[in-house]
């Protein structure tokens, strides 16, 4: 398909109200799967990241690391432990999983933003104690559940132009440790902090399906008092409920819409966002 010149000030005509909404507003977008690992989907999110920076929207990346970490454990010879779909996190892993979230895996991300043109900062949880956090359960280790969040080093960054790049290590305030923190959760904690207009959660799904096996079932809207009759029916299920209910509680508590976006479609950020087209389930 060839766009003609008409066809492309169409798309941008099409753009500008929505540039307009959500200018000087702050949209945390929480990074991770395929998008992460693919070369060219990750191209893909930083140059949406950083249009959207550039026509003034306040975006915040939250950001996990799954498979680099994998990566380490592996080349130390630790083998990867799920608890309930959790990492179990012991103080060796613990270790790791800082040096390569906060380190590599926050860093490579920064770079990539500035080389696009961005203007980008790295932070992680234990910056200006941003997430703070208390162990969850003995059985996932090092594990933590975030308490408070003090979005100040966030909003520092933002306010001196800076794209934050944060990586979900949190500080713990029942002992000397840090804690490991799923990216979801942390991702709808700060925007809840924030006072967010959106939370972006990017997975390897296309959205809410009410059947699996066909991507034309689709739910694009789903309202909070819905929730529970989806799990109940079995619609929402396995590790998609976690992440519905970090959406639902970002929601609740005052973010005005979340969505779970296919972060193998290159450009979701931007279909979602600027398009009327729209893309992936949103929940209100």
């Amino acid at each position: 398909m060839s766009f003609s010149h008409i066809d492309r000030a169409q798309i941008l005509v099409e753009a500008l109200p929505y540039i307009q909404k959500y200018h000087g507003k702050t949209v945390v977008i929480k990074y991770g799967g395929n998008a992460m690992i693919s070369q060219d989907l990750r191209q893909a999110v930083m140059s949406d990241i950083v249009l959207l920076h550039l026509v003034g929207i306040n975006v915040v990346v939250v950001h996990g690391g799954g498979p680099e970490i994998n990566e380490m454990l592996n080349k130390v010879g630790k083998e990867s432990r799920f608890v309930d779909g959790l990492r179990y996190t012991d103080e060796e892993t613990m270790d790791i999983v800082q040096q390569v979230l906060c380190g590599r895996v926050n860093k490579n991300l920064v770079a990539t933003l500035n080389r696009m043109g961005g203007k980008a900062l790295g932070l992680c949880g234990l910056d200006g104690g941003l997430f703070q956090a208390v162990k969850k359960d003995p059985r996932f280790g090092l594990v933590g559940d975030i308490q408070a969040v003090d979005p100040a080093p966030v909003l520092d960054a933002i306010d001196h132009g800076y794209i934050p790049v944060v990586s979900t290590v949190a500080m713990g305030v029942d002992g000397e440790t840090s804690y490991n923190i799923n990216a979801d959760t942390a991702a709808a904690k700060l925007a809840v902090a924030l006072g967010a207009e959106k939370l972006i959660l990017l997975t390897d799904v296309r959205g809410i399906l009410r059947d699996p096996k066909d991507e034309e079932t689709l739910i694009r809207v789903i309202r909070m008092s819905e929730v529970p009759v989806l799990i109940k029916e079995g619609i929402i299920k396995g590790g998609m409920i976690p992440k519905l209910e970090c959406a639902v509680e970002s929601v609740r508590s005052g973010v005005s819409r979340a969505h779970i976006l296919d972060g193998r479609v290159p450009h979701s950020i931007l279909i979602e966002l600027l398009s009327d087209q729209g893309i992936g389930t949103m929940l209100l």
